[in-house]
């Protein structure tokens, strides 16, 4: 199983200065390559019986360029242009591989037939990182002594560690990269030691989550967690600090203070939302043996008129990640069809039919509780048919049911209230 641990560097000035260098070659080489594959693609898919009345490539057909030979050329590349000397090679070789990914992305369509977007020349700045592919190796360009990480050509920088590499865990590789606060490093640790998932058996808890827009999800035990809105907040200083960008000369020095101010601030949400969804999956992972969640289509969903609340909550980054905590724990889910979850009633199965503005689920069975815990738990219902589990049978009508009302202890309280 491969982790991601990312700490924060602190180069020297000078340091900055060969990083940037190096982002901008590689940004040149990124676009040289790709320049050479889209002319052999446009010149070996012309017509040979009949001519564009537009344009036609002329003259000698290149040969195929991919990695092998685009690598291969590196030491013409370091000839013609002395400043790839110093750059390390493995870098170089590790840009054309990316490129190489998502051209075959493009090109070849995956399992279920669909394509990746087609590959596009970078602008300045687009290529902020570039990868270390061998760490603490004989032949590695990256070495990592105590705090202190190595790096050909570049040389000693400090690396700020806020949290210790595990015990037995190998670093794989190392990914520098630049965000709007400063120069990262991001380690690939591999550990041999992940525990075995739970077994049919040994579920003894489990639980369905229903996502949405008015509470960030509910429980099958009617907890709720409300949306934390972090874009939706930062609206108005965005605003503010977009409107200034506006005014300022594009390319000056003000320009890029100001760009950076907003690019600061994206950052800043992006992370407020990121450690949410790790403190919500922690705490069900905690709690539950089994999650079932829903498998919705959430890049059409995003193209409705709620897109902006939708991207903002970011259902399939949480579901990433909470899949992603259950396996380092061991702990399983599973993803069932979400459709007629908040139409049928939880009790008797019966057809309800109500609209998205009705959130309460009244049936004529006599159960009456909120739409998405009902959602919730026919999301378990599903998710749960085999298993040896107590309580996936529904509510007892016989007993007066109303929403929970209880609070989460999670380690940063602030952030999730229940409901």
């Amino acid at each position: 199983m491969l982790l991601t641990y990312q700490f924060k560097l602190n180069p020297t000035p000078e340091q900055v200065i060969i990083l940037e260098t190096w982002g901008e070659l590689l940004r040149r080489h990124w676009n040289y390559a790709l320049g050479e594959r889209l002319d052999w693609l446009m010149r070996t898919r012309s017509r040979i019986d009949r001519c564009s009345l537009v344009s036609e490539p002329i003259g000698e057909i290149p040969e195929k360029a991919d990695y092998y030979t685009q690598a291969s050329d590196l030491k013409r590349t370091k000839e013609l242009f002395p400043d790839y000397k110093n750059i390390y090679a493995d870098c170089q070789q590790q840009n054309l591989m990316r490129l190489d990914k998502a051209w075959k992305r493009w090109l070849t369509p995956d399992k279920k037939g669909k394509k990746g977007g087609k590959p596009r020349f970078k602008k300045r700045g687009d290529i902020s990182s570039f990868t270390f592919p061998r760490v603490n190796s004989p032949k590695a360009g990256a070495h990592l002594v105590s705090n202190i990480l190595k790096l050909s050509k570049i040389g000693e920088v400090e690396v700020i560690l806020h949290r210790p590499i595990p015990d037995g865990f190998e670093i794989k590789q190392a990914t520098i990269l630049s965000k709007a606060d400063g120069w990262y490093v991001s380690f690939s640790l591999e550990d041999k030691t992940v525990p075995d998932s739970l077994s049919v058996d040994e579920i003894k808890s489990a639980t369905g989550i229903d996502v949405g827009l008015e509470k960030f999800l509910t429980t099958a035990d009617g907890e709720s967690i409300e949306v934390p809105q972090y874009y939706r907040k930062a609206q108005s200083k965005l605003a503010r600090i977009q409107r200034q960008l506006a005014r300022k000369v594009k390319g000056s020095k003000n320009y890029q203070k100001q760009s950076n101010k907003v690019a600061r601030l994206h950052l800043h949400v992006a992370r407020q939302r990121k450690e949410f969804h790790y403190h919500v999956a922690h705490w069900l992972v905690n709690s539950y043996d089994l999650i079932v969640f829903e498998n919705l289509n959430i890049r059409g969903l995003a193209r409705t008129r709620l897109a902006k609340s939708i991207l903002d909550v970011a259902w399939s980054a949480f579901l990433q990640i909470m899949q992603a905590v259950a396996v380092k724990r061991g702990k399983l889910t599973l993803g069932v069809d979400p459709r007629g979850t908040s139409i049928n009633c939880s009790s008797c199965g019966e057809r309800v039919e109500k609209t998205l503005f009705i959130r309460v689920h009244s049936c004529s069975c006599g159960l009456v509780i909120d739409r998405d815990w009902n959602s919730a738990l026919n999301l378990l219902k599903r998710g749960s048919v085999g298993l040896p589990i107590s309580g996936c049978g529904g509510l007892d009508n016989s007993q007066p049911v109303k929403q929970q009302v209880s609070f989460v202890n999670l380690r940063c309280s602030r952030y999730i209230a229940c409901n």
